[in-house]
Parts: structure tokens; C-alpha cells; sequence
């Protein structure tokens, strides 16, 4: 199965970017809406009561028309779900995934979205999006190309606000021109050729834009001349605050949290996470939203979405057991929890699904190079150390243990089957064996040892370093004890700490005030490699283990962190060269060989540790709930279920259900 989802993917790599010496261009599927076409009942008892306007005054003229997965559904029902940790993003997967295009269903494509077209010049420098007339924002406002010039020509250019262009946006020092046509059109226009923009602009991550116009210009004294006070007023220190409590990009964590913000998504906040009950948040459907099935009716068919807000996944697990979870893959989907979990479909009411993997490693191993103490700097930076470490890992017992036998031994890599699979990054220093490990400890320098049997530093302190986990990761946690005794069987200590996600975020994306940690996600297979190469280099502030070269790449005053940029050696600045250039060409063949000088250059600089590629993952799906496909990617890139639509999701009340 992992074929048949990579293969269409290196497809689309070709048949897009092998456009560009030509132009490209992409055309709407389009509907003719019925003035009597069906909406909800809640919006149609609205309208009646002159509540709400009728429908097609609610619909762009060209809607996005979804076509359902197996049929036309019905409209009804909570969508129950949970978040574990406090994990915003995970909310992102369901709920606001509308960027300007998207992934297709299944991975294999570009389609539009906000965008109802595009034009993409031979030269692969412009950019021309088309967008829908009469779409509207949540609040009823019209969406139109002002609320794309606002991010470009407001935010982006008060550095208050946005210390640092986006990567997406700029090609090195020169930022992208964005000219408005016209009111539903935008021109962006790069100085080079940019052969992966529209893939960026489908990731999770690509959603910078749009934000609405009239809810942020309220920050900018351009436009209202009280913002300070405005701000103070509002109980914060100045306009800046503000704006970062509204959310500076439409996915980030304060983005998701803010309740008021006008949102494009098929469903808005009724209760945001960390208001109201503290138990849950809740979503309810947005009456203009703007895409509707082949029968022309408007999405989405689900009332709500019904998010528990839990700190233990052992309570997930038990909720999925009786029943209490409609579809969902976060937190539970273990090796170790699938027996319980497959041996009760019957008596819960569901079945499962399967999620193939697209990362790089199941389980990054990741070292702080640009440690605030010099000398665990010095440690970590030594290549030798981190070989050692790599090799006192017994990797088969870890998959043996925690994952049920469930994975292969491996390095952070590309993934056997694609373009990009690079043998000795995936393959080097994965035996277990004291004997290696303690050799290149001893070549690291770490040759004396304490009382304990513990080795010493140069400075003659103790090797030891903190392990700092999420704990709702719980394979991450299961591991942690193992790699204890592997370490200290060669002589290194690590204690373990382990927080909520929200604290160990803080720790590992903002403070970076932690010696090592476990994390996944990154690009491992197809376009993903190229999309996020945050484990091959430094790439952006999901390359924990270097965070202050990744600022240099991309923020190189530092405006806005907490940590100052540092100048990567020499090898590493020629990775990031690399990748600008791979930015800037349209040719797939060109930007393969990039790619693969970059992954040499991982494989000599050896940044991560990798633990294992693992199998198949699942997710619980009622029986019930119809319109989810049996088999998708699971990759934060492809942010599942998002590209599947989840506005056609819809409960079958036909179907007997045990609870």
C-alpha cells in the first residue's frame, strides 16, 4: 500500500513542475445551485426568521462543489472527537485546513480552493490566482483579493507586526511582488523561477493567507489611529501583543484559540479550547460556507464538532472503546493499544482504518547543537558523540517492545520506494552495539569515568544530558526507560522529564531551553522531501536540534525570538544555498539532484538520530459515519483528514449503532 500512495505523488511532482517551461493553468469544477437547493435546517429555520440571508445570497456564485466520497449525505450529528495536551494543531487537521489550493483526496494533485483557478506563466515566475465572487467570510463579510493585498501590503511590511517575510513569500532577500488585477484576481510575481510554490501553499503550513481585512486592520494605526490605546485598552502591553494574541497567521496556536477571528472553515468556534467549559470546545457549522456536494447542496453535513479536552490518553482509549469517538488517529494510534482497540469494534460500534506512513522517522532523536551552555554545546556538536549514542541504541528491542514488532530499524531518511531514498543516510551507525558505541565515545574524548561508571567532559563534569518528552506521546515515553539503560550501560546519564505539550512546546519551540528531545513529522516521501526538509538541514523552527541556524536562514535579525541567530558552519550554509536554489528552478530533474546533495550533506553532518520506519498506522472510525475512505496518508504536510473534505463527512441514521 505504501507504493500506491507515494507513486501518485512523485506523478504530480512531474506533471506540474515538467509545466513550467509552458505555462500552466488550472480550470473549477462548477455547479449550477437551485434557489430551492438544501441547507441545514438550523440555517434554513434562520433564515425564516430573518436571521440570516437566504441561501444563495450566502453562496459565491461558483462554489466549490465536493464530490462525496461513496454518496450524497445527510444533515445531523456531532462529530465527537478529543484533543489530548493541549495539541492546537491537531485542531487544524479538521476543522481549518482551507488554504489557497490544496492537496486532492488521496494525495495525487493540486486542486483549488480559496482559489478557484490559477495561471502559472511559462517561466514559472507569476502566479495569477482567480478567486469566487460573492464568497463570504464567517461573519458575512465578502472575501475578496483586498484581504490577500492586506497580508502583503500592511502586515508584511510593518515589521512590528512581522518581523520576518515568510520563507514561502521570498526567494533569499528579495520578497515576492503581489499586484490585485482585480477584485477576485492577484498576480504574485517572483525574481525567479519558483517550481514549489503551489505545492507550499497546499502543506498544512502553507496557510499564511488569507486573513480578513476588516477584523486585523484594527492593529494597524494606518487604518485606526487608537490601536495603542486600543490595545492597552484591551489589556495588552501594545499593538504588537495584541496582534499575536489575534493570531499572526490564520493556523497559528493563537489563531486557533481565537473564537472572534472570521474564518473561511466549514465550521467556526461556538466554544474555543480554553474557554467556557474547560472540558470542551465546540464547533458549529459556518452558515457561509462556500462549498456544496454534486447535488448542490451546502456543506458541511455534520451540526458540530464536539472536541473532549483531555490530559490522559488512557481516557481517549477507553472513550473509543464505549463508543464515544466518531473518527479520529491522534494520541491512541499505538502498536501496543491496537490489540484492545481491534478486539472491541463490535461492542463499540466501529471499525478501523489504516493510515500509511509518509515521514522520515517514527521517533527523531534530536541533540540541541545551539545549547545556550557552551559545554554541552561542545557535546553535542561532537559528531563522534552523537555516533556513539547512535550505536547504543538496540533499535529491533524498541520496536520489539513499543511497537509490537511493528517497524524497521532505521535513520531520519527518505523512504525506501521514492526518488529520494538515500541509503547511507537511512542505513548508517543503526547496529546496536556497545563495542561501536564506546569507541567513538572514547574518540569524543569521553575517556574518564566517575564512581559510578559514569564518563566524564573534559571539564571533568558528569556526561549527562535531560530527555525532555511530550507526555501524551506515549511511545515516546514507553521508549524513554529503554534508552536510559542503553545509554547507561556506555556510560551516559539521562534523566527524563516529561510535561503537558503546551509546556514542552514552550521548552522546544520557543525558549529552546532543553538538551535533547523525541519528536516526528518531516518530509519522507514524494514532494514532502522538498516541502519539509526540516530534519536534512536546518530548515525552519521545527529543526529543533538547531534552532538558532534555522533563524539565521530565515530571520537573520532575529526580530521577535527569544533566541539570537548564529551563522551555521560551512557545510550547513551549503545545504541552505542548495535549497534556494531548488526554490528557484522549475526543472523536477534539477531539483532531485539538489535534494540528493542535500541529503549527502546530512549524511556527513549526521544532525538526527532516527529510531525506526514504522508500518501501517489506524485510526477508529463508527459505523455510522459515512464518507471516510478506508485507507489515506498520514503526514502532517497532507494535514489528514483535511484533504479528504471533511464538510462531506456524515452519520447514516439508517445504521444501528450498539450505544
Amino acid at each position: 500500500m505504501k507504493k500506491l500512495i507515494l507513486l501518485p505523488m512523485i506523478l504530480v511532482i512531474v506533471l506540474v513542475l515538467s509545466c513550467g517551461g509552458r505555462g500552466t493553468s488550472s480550470q473549477p469544477q462548477t455547479v449550477q445551485i437551485d434557489p430551492a437547493a438544501r441547507e441545514a435546517p438550523q440555517l434554513a429555520q434562520m433564515v425564516r426568521e430573518g436571521r440570516l440571508p437566504p441561501l444563495e445570497d450566502r453562496l459565491p456564485r461558483n462554489p466549490l462543489v465536493i464530490t462525496p466520497y461513496e454518496r450524497v449525505g445527510v444533515y445531523g450529528g456531532d462529530w465527537r472527537l478529543a484533543m489530548v495536551g493541549g495539541n492546537l494543531s491537531h485542531m487544524n487537521r479538521y476543522q481549518f485546513y482551507e488554504n489557497l489550493v490544496r492537496w486532492s483526496p488521496g494525495w495525487n494533485d493540486i486542486i483549488p480552493n480559496v482559489a478557484s483557478r490559477w495561471e502559472i506563466s511559462p517561466d514559472s515566475r507569476e502566479f495569477t490566482f482567480f478567486f469566487r465572487e460573492g464568497m463570504k467570510w464567517s461573519d458575512g463579510t465578502p472575501f475578496t483579493a483586498e484581504d490577500i493585498m492586506f497580508y502583503f501590503e500592511d502586515l508584511i511590511t510593518d515589521r512590528t507586526l512581522v518581523p520576518s517575510i515568510p520563507v514561502l513569500f521570498r526567494q533569499g532577500n528579495e520578497v515576492v511582488q503581489v499586484e490585485m488585477i482585480d477584485q477576485f484576481t492577484v498576480k504574485f510575481t517572483f525574481p525567479e523561477p519558483n517550481g514549489v510554490f503551489l505545492f507550499q501553499l497546499a502543506e498544512a503550513d502553507g496557510g499564511h493567507i488569507p486573513l480578513p481585512k476588516h477584523y486585523y486592520s484594527k492593529v494597524l494605526p494606518s487604518y485606526n489611529p487608537n490601536a495603542e490605546a486600543d490595545a492597552r485598552a484591551a489589556g495588552y502591553a501594545d499593538r504588537f501583543a495584541w496582534f499575536e494574541a489575534l493570531g499572526t497567521t490564520a493556523n497559528s496556536d493563537n489563531a486557533i484559540r481565537n473564537g472572534e477571528l472570521p474564518r473561511l472553515s466549514a465550521w467556526i468556534w461556538e466554544i474555543p479550547p480554553g474557554e467556557g467549559a474547560a472540558s470542551q470546545a465546540i464547533a458549529v457549522r459556518n452558515p457561509y460556507y462556500w462549498k456544496v456536494d454534486t447535488a448542490g447542496n451546502q456543506l458541511p453535513y455534520v451540526d458540530r464538532l464536539v472536541y473532549d479536552l483531555l490530559q490522559d490518553t488512557e481516557v481517549l482509549v477507553l472513550k473509543i472503546l464505549n463508543g464515544e469517538i466518531d473518527w479520529m488517529d491522534q494520541y491512541f494510534a499505538t502498536a501496543s493499544n491496537k490489540p484492545l482497540i481491534y478486539e472491541n469494534q463490535q461492542r463499540g460500534g466501529y471499525s478501523l482504518f489504516t493510515t500509511t506512513p509518509t515521514e522520515p522517522n517514527s521517533a527523531v532523536f534530536m541533540f540541541n547543537l545551539n545549547h545556550p551552555d557552551p559545554a554541552m554545546r561542545e557535546l553535542f556538536n561532537n559528531r563522534d558523540f552523537r555516533v556513539g549514542i547512535s550505536h547504543a541504541i538496540n533499535r529491533q528491542e524498541i520496536i520489539d517492545m513499543v511497537y509490537a514488532g511493528w517497524g524497521t530499524p532505521a535513520q531520519v531518511a527518505p523512504l525506501p520506494g521514492t526518488d529520494f531514498y538515500h541509503e547511507r543516510l537511512a542505513t548508517q551507525y543503526i547496529e546496536y552495539s556497545q563495542d561501536l558505541a564506546n569507541a567513538a565515545l572514547d574518540r569524543a574524548g569521553l575517556t574518564g569515568r566517575d564512581a559510578q561508571g559514569f564518563r566524564l567532559r573534559p571539564d571533568g563534569a558528569r556526561v549527562a544530558f535531560t530527555l525532555q518528552l511530550d507526555v501524551a506521546r506515549l511511545e515516546f515515553v514507553n521508549m524513554s526507560e529503554l534508552l536510559q539503560s542503553y545509554f547507561r550501560a556506555v556510560g551516559i546519564d539521562m534523566p527524563i522529564v516529561t510535561s503537558d505539550r503546551s509546556l514542552h512546546d514552550q521548552r522546544t519551540r520557543t525558549l529552546y531551553t532543553y538538551d535533547a528531545t523525541i519528536h516526528r513529522f518531516g518530509g519522507g516521501a514524494g514532494l514532502s522531501v522538498i516541502n519539509d526538509p526540516r530534519n536534512y538541514f536546518p530548515f525552519s523552527g521545527n529543526s529543533f536540534y538547531a534552532p538558532a541556524w534555522a533563524l539565521w536562514y530565515n530571520n537573520p535579525q532575529g526580530i521577535g525570538s527569544q533566541i539570537r541567530p548564529e551563522e551555521p558552519p560551512a557545510q550547513v550554509r551549503e545545504a541552505m544555498a542548495l535549497f534556494d536554489e531548488i526554490r528557484i528552478t522549475g526543472s523536477m530533474a534539477e531539483q532531485t539532484r539538489l535534494m540528493q546533495r542535500i541529503l549527502d550533506i546530512a549524511a556527513d553532518q549526521f544532525y538526527v538520530l532516527g529510531i525506526l520506519w514504522e508500518g501501517d498506522g489506524y485510526g477508529v472510525v463508527r459505523n455510522n459515519f459515512i464518507n471516510t475512505p478506508p485507507v489515506m496518508p498520514w503526514s502532517y504536510a497532507y494535514p489528514h483528514p483535511g484533504p479528504e473534505n471533511p464538510s462531506q463527512f456524515f452519520f447514516d441514521p439508517t445504521i444501528r449503532m450498539p450505544n
